[in-house]
């Protein structure tokens, strides 16, 4: 069966396609994350309409490493509510939020080079790399 045309497509299931798409975008943009193929700060910064509405909170916990603790204790630092959807953030909130969470992957990143360096897993010359 096609795809029913918009003008004759019940405005239920036009609701229920839309949601079907942004779940679709929201897990694609949350395994990017979690892969580290896409940091969290860059979409906080683009802000794409698929998640506008999604709670901070969740989109900073599908980072590697990161849960709901760490995701809440990092947004008591910015003074930004767990539950405040992506798209409401003001652009200083955003910038804000950006430039400290770069800076906290980064340094995460850093202990965990200096980790692999102290278990003999990585050497200097692959760091630098």
């Amino acid at each position: 069966m096609s795809n029913p045309t918009t003008a004759v497509c019940p405005q239920h299931v036009r609701a229920l396609q839309l949601a079907n798409r942004v779940r679709r975008a929201r897990t694609e943009l949350k395994s990017q994350i979690a892969d580290g193929r896409l940091p969290a700060a860059e979409v906080i910064l683009t802000c794409p309409s698929e998640i506008a509405s999604m709670r901070i909170v969740q989109l900073l916990a599908s980072q590697q490493g990161w849960g709901e603790v760490r995701s809440r204790a990092f947004l008591a630092q910015v003074a930004v509510r767990e539950d405040k959807p992506i798209g409401s953030l003001t652009e200083r909130q955003q910038h804000v939020v950006a430039s400290l969470l770069t800076r906290a992957v980064a340094g995460a990143e850093l202990w965990a080079n200096q980790d692999a360096l102290s278990a003999g897993v990585l050497t200097r010359s692959e760091l630098r790399n």
